[in-house]
Order: C-alpha cells, then structure tokens, then sequence
C-alpha cells in the first residue's frame, strides 16, 4: 500500500516570510513547507547567518517536513543568461546556495523556475537553460538531492529539455495550472513526461489562464483531474504542495483549500486501500 502524500505549502505564496511559514503551516494542517532562497524583492535570504538552523529546528519542533527550496530569484536574472556574462556568474552562485540551503535545511528537493527572465523562448534559451542544468544537477547529485526546473514549456519541448540536461538527478516540477495560463494542456504534458516528474507537485488554479481567488479546484485549471491522470500513470506523488496566492492573509481560504486537497488524498488512499485488499 502506498503512503498518501503530504499536503504541503509554499513558503512565498504565504503572508510573511519564511520565518513565519513553518507555524503557519502547522496550524493551517499541513504536513510540509516548500521555502524560498530570497533575494531582493524576495524577502530575507534563506542562508543568512542562523537562519538555516532556526528554520530546521522549527519543523522539528513542529512536525513539518522540509520538502524543498527554490531559487525563485532567478527569474530576476536569466536562467540562461550567455555564457561568460556577469549574469551567468551570478545565477551558477545562485543554483548553488539553493543547493546548499536544502541540503542544510534536509530538504530532499532544489527547483529553479524559467519564467520572465528566465523563461524558455527559443531553441537557444532551451540550448542555454539545458546546459547550465546539466552543470547543477551534477551538482545537486554530488549533494544527494534532487534538481527540477518548473516551466511552462509543451509536451515535445519539456520532453527535449529532459534529453538535453541527461542527468539522473534532474526532474521536470509539475504546476497543475502553469501549463493552462501558457496554453498548454497540462493533461498531455503529464501524459509525455510523467516519467521524469519531480515527486512534488504544485497545485494551483484560476480562471482563463489567471490564477485567481478560487478555492482550489473552482476554476479552469482541470486540479483533481491532474492528479487522476498522475496517479494512472504511477507517478508516486510524495508531496502535493499548495501555490495558490495567500498573501492577502486570508487564513480561511487556506484552510479550505488545505481540506479540499487532504480530502482527495483520503479519497485515494481510501480507493487504492480498496483495491489492495480485494487483490
């Protein structure tokens, strides 16, 4: 019988900062916290001084998990800034305090994004990202963690970035609602690459490509049936972490949607607990 997968948060996407985000999501239910490296416009740094040590204990001290960190910063410099450029410099010290920071923190999990100055256009920004991947997930791997790139790339193009990183360590993230807002079916991308989906999944929704105010699973972004589709093609979902925006503060539409997402993950366990005795 498989375990049912924790209901995790994003960090980010929560009033406050990461100091704040591991009580949150204890008393919001959840199991386990996806954080953020920070940068300017991003809150304070996840690595500064202490902070790694205090974050670790908290989830001790709360029972929340550690699921991953992002380097969500990269969208402000380019993923696949040139080669040689100052920007390339930086985002290779970047990927490696985002590797650092979840191998401290005990995270299994680091995740880069590629969207705004890191979005994938073109074959040569596909090219680009991939190499600079290729280097951190080699990197991520000497660590014993996990590397994934979230994008809003299509099935055929997703599939080609996973053949050009070819690093056993590299995984694709999943957003139930990323593909939708780019114009992607987020039912064939999981169709063409579930094998290489990270075990973390961000759930997200909205209405005509926005993510909005809707409790999850009210909008356009097809949520419960994602997960079907993930779990008919065996994909081992460890964490479903909720990205919707809660930044307002309002606690009671993330409690809500903590409940919604626990109560599909009862529904599954509940069936495939069915199916496993009956066998």
């Amino acid at each position: 019988m498989t375990r049912s997968p924790l209901v995790g948060l994003a960090g980010w996407r929560l009033p406050g900062d990461h100091s704040a985000a591991v009580g949150l999501a204890h008393r919001m239910g959840a199991e386990g916290i996806q954080l953020d490296l920070g940068g300017p416009g991003r809150g304070p740094w996840l690595d500064a001084a202490g902070t790694v040590d205090r974050i670790r204990d908290d989830c001790a001290r709360y029972g929340v998990t550690p699921l991953a960190v992002a380097g969500n910063t990269l969208n402000d410099i380019g993923l696949h800034a040139p080669e040689g450029t100052q920007e390339a410099l930086r985002t290779r010290r970047v990927l490696v305090r985002v590797l650092d920071a979840a191998l401290a923190l005990g995270a299994p999990l680091a995740f880069v994004p590629s969207f705004r100055r890191s979005a994938i256009e073109d074959l040569r920004d596909l090219r680009r990202t991939a190499a600079v991947l290729a280097w951190a997930a080699r990197e991520a791997e000497a660590r014993g963690l996990l590397l994934a790139n979230e994008n809003a790339l299509d099935p055929r193009r997703a599939r080609t970035l996973v053949e050009e990183v070819a690093a056993p360590s590299f995984r694709l993230l999943l957003d139930t609602y990323n593909p939708r807002a780019a114009g992607v079916d987020v039912l064939a991308l999981i169709e063409a690459a579930h094998e290489w989906l990270a075990p973390q999944v961000h759930l997200k929704d909205g209405t005509d490509g926005t993510v909005t105010r809707e409790l999850l699973g009210d909008g356009d972004g097809r949520v419960w049936e994602a997960l079907a589709a993930l779990e008919a093609r065996g994909h081992l979902s460890a964490a479903l972490v909720l990205e919707n925006d809660y930044r307002d503060g309002d606690l009671d539409r993330l409690a809500l949607d903590v409940a919604r997402v626990r109560a599909h993950t009862a529904r599954t366990h509940t069936r495939d607990a069915g199916i496993h005795t009956r066998s």
